[in-house]
Formats: C-alpha cells, structure tokens, sequence
C-alpha cells in the first residue's frame, strides 16, 4: 500500500516555480523522489529552485518559460523529454492575480491573468499530453476565488480560476479513457505566497480569522503532498475532480 503514495522515479514538470507554491512543490516532489523539470519567467529564481532540488539528490532542469506563449510550453516540455526521457506528471501552477475594481480594470489587465491563468494551463496540459505516456497525471491548480469571494476585487483572477475547474473537467474526459493521463485540480485556500504579500497589511489575517475553519493559513507542504496524492498510483482511480485543501474555506 505504501508503495501507491510513492513517485520515485517520475519526471515532473513544475511551472511558476521561481517563487511561492511553486518552490514548494519542485521541492516537496524531489524530496518524494521525482526528477524534477521548472518553468517560470525570471530565470534568476529559477536558479535557486534549481539549488533546492538538487540538494534532495534529484536531477533538476530549469528553462525560462512564459505560459501565456505556447511555443515556450512546447520548448518546456521538449526539453524534459531530451533531458529526462519524458513526462509523467504535470504540475500546472503558473498563475498571477490583481486586485482592481471592476469599473477601472482595462481589457489589457483582464487579459493579461486569462492568458497567465487559463491559456496557460491549457498550452502546458497540451503540450504535456502530446508525449505523456498512459498512467501519467496532470494537476492543474486553481483556487477557492474560483468559487467563492473574500473580500477583495478579482473579477480577472476568480474567472480565470473557475474556468480551470471547467478545462480540468473536460480535458479529464477526453484525455483519461483515450490516453490513459489523469487530469485533476487542485484548489488551494489561503496560503503565504508572494501574491498574497501584495494584499493590504493584516488581510489575510482577517479572512484567516472570519472565513478558514482550521483558523490558520495553509502550510505549502500540506498542499504539496494533496499534489503528490493526486500524482501518483494512490490516486490511479481519480480524474476530472476538483480537490480543495482550504482549511474548510469553502465551508462558510
């Protein structure tokens, strides 16, 4: 049984890994066993995911990669496939967020968190699936803005969000009985990050206090090790959900 929660020996693609959760889960997936493979724009910090992983003992590639353009998913993947072998798990986390009321946000803010958040999902999921062989797993990541409110203007980001669950749904039903790649979602709550340190001083502590059951934020760890779940053979009879690790969130 404990072999199931295992994924020694995979090759997974982290994206958005130069900071926040993305850190984490390139680490927490290498330290779990996985050779890992990182995307983001600022290769500077990549370097230093870079540094993280390999100090489990893991292999690790960094390759800057924008999302929003498909021809640095296709570059992305590429690459784990010429360096690693090939793809087994797709950790879909790239995301950006803004806060601006709804009367003022311009066609080119809106589209700016769509083509991060949504085109970006589906280019990596794409790219993946055209080289992932049958038993692989896609985690999309979305969030519990994409189902509920807290308090702050994201009409960009909770849309973008909400249609994740949507694509994961639809790609888990083309993709799972024809090719054998799970895709689930997972739906994070309040967890530190670097775009929650762009929020007003004392918000989160606020939400934390009136909106999570558990009365604290997340710790990345516990939301890596749903990802690794969702991973691996202990999951091989799970697709097209939606699996929130909030702290209860979407309870109130």
């Amino acid at each position: 049984m404990l072999e199931r929660f295992g994924i020694e020996g995979k090759v997974a693609i982290v994206t958005g890994a130069s900071s926040g959760l993305g850190v984490a889960f390139a680490r927490g997936f290498a330290e779990a066993g996985a050779d890992v493979v990182i995307g983001a724009r600022r290769a500077d910090r990549l370097a230093e995911t870079r540094r993280l992983v390999e100090e489990t003992g893991r292999r690790c590639l960094a390759v800057p990669t924008d999302v929003a353009r498909p021809e640095d998913c296709d570059a992305l993947v590429a690459a784990a496939v010429e360096a690693m072998g090939g793809v087994d798990v797709l950790i879909n986390n790239a995301g950006i967020g803004t806060a601006v009321p709804a009367l003022r946000e311009s066609p080119a803010e809106f589209r700016q968190v769509v083509e991060v958040n949504l085109h970006g999902t589906y280019w990596m999921a794409q790219a993946c699936a055209r080289v992932m062989r049958p038993g692989s797993s896609i985690v999309n990541v979305g969030s519990v803005l994409g189902a509920t409110t807290a308090g702050l203007p994201q009409a960009a980001y909770s849309a973008s969000k909400a249609a994740v669950t949507g694509l994961t749904r639809d790609l888990a039903q083309q993709w799972t009985g024809r090719r054998g790649i799970r895709v689930n979602c997972l739906v994070p709550g309040f967890f530190r990050s670097e775009m929650t340190e762009q929020y007003k001083p004392g918000y989160v502590d606020q939400v934390v206090e009136s909106r999570v059951v558990m009365k604290r934020p997340g710790d990345p760890m516990e939301l890596v090790a749903a990802a690794v779940f969702l991973a691996g053979d202990a999951a091989s009879y799970i697709t097209g959900v939606t699996l929130p690790v909030d702290g209860g969130v979407l309870l109130t």
